[in-house]
């Protein structure tokens, strides 16, 4: 088996993925246990804040895709995040019958609270890093995501 020859260096960083991958998971899951958040929740909520990021509108059928999750799982969700003050529902004002999706200021406040400490860290590595390696170092990220887009169902 592959995992027998430690010294590769495409297993020394497949090895350092798993690791950080599992201390994010902790990470997340202690901010979600102090909070009584839902682990699908968190998720929930770092997807709306990518797609207000982006201009994207947020809406619960784009949730659900996010997720994986069928619309049941999909209201569950939002259900409980409005009823912690994480989320607002509203009207398009283009279509009113869509509803669109928005993070509230409380739960932006709550996750820069927890979160912001290690995001300000992050940026200021990469902060550190010179054109050639940021190149790299996001061209191997975005390699990355394509891999594990293919391998997931």
């Amino acid at each position: 088996m592959t995992d027998q020859l430690p010294d590769r260096p495409g297993l020394r960083t497949v090895h350092q993925l798993r690791a950080l991958t599992v201390d994010l998971d902790l990470l997340a899951a202690a901010f979600a246990q102090r909070n009584r958040l839902h682990p699908t929740d968190l998720r929930a909520l770092i997807a709306l804040l990518d797609a207000a990021r982006t201009g994207t509108a947020a809406t619960p059928g784009l949730l659900g895709r996010e997720l994986r999750l069928n619309s049941a799982g999909t209201t569950a969700v939002l259900d409980r995040l409005e009823r912690h003050g994480h989320l607002r529902r509203t009207r398009d004002p283009h279509d009113r019958r869509r509803v669109l999706l928005e993070v509230t200021e409380q739960a932006v406040a709550l996750g820069e609270t927890f979160f912001g400490p290690l995001i300000a860290d992050t940026v200021a590595l990469v902060d550190g890093l010179s054109p050639a390696e940021l190149a790299a170092v996001e061209g191997f990220l975005t390699s990355m995501r394509t891999l594990v887009a293919r391998h997931t169902d």
